[in-house]
């Protein structure tokens, strides 16, 4: 195999490999990451608590009480998220003069939180 065959060979290959998705505004770094985590590892716990009452045939208002504290945790996990957009990433767009793209990003999420 010639040089430039194998230099073609490996630009077709590195064509054919996807690249990861890039967000559209520079990452801000999150100071409370692992509480997020850990939050995030609680409620995934309370889904698999919900599961198992199901599975157990548990009374429908304890479950559904389940699901509503399931829906508040996310909720507030929205809302820590939401508010680290906008001091963090929207802020810096704004600032570099991108802000008009980022606060309609972050108008389309709060909607449809709103719905």
């Amino acid at each position: 195999m010639t040089s430039s065959s194998k230099e073609s060979g490996e630009q077709s290959k590195r064509a054919r490999t996807p690249t990861p998705a890039r967000s559209r505004h520079p990452l801000v770094k999150r100071r409370d990451h692992s509480a997020l985590s850990k939050r995030l590892s609680r409620i995934e716990g309370q889904v698999r608590g919900i599961g198992k009452m199901i599975e157990e045939d548990r009374y429908c208002i304890d479950i559904l009480t389940q699901v509503s504290a399931v829906q508040s945790a996310l909720d507030a996990l929205a809302m820590q998220l939401l508010e680290h957009h906008l001091h963090g990433c929207v802020q810096r767009a704004v600032k570099s003069g991108d802000g008009e793209r980022a606060i309609e990003e972050a108008l389309g999420v709060i909607r449809k939180f709103a719905r």
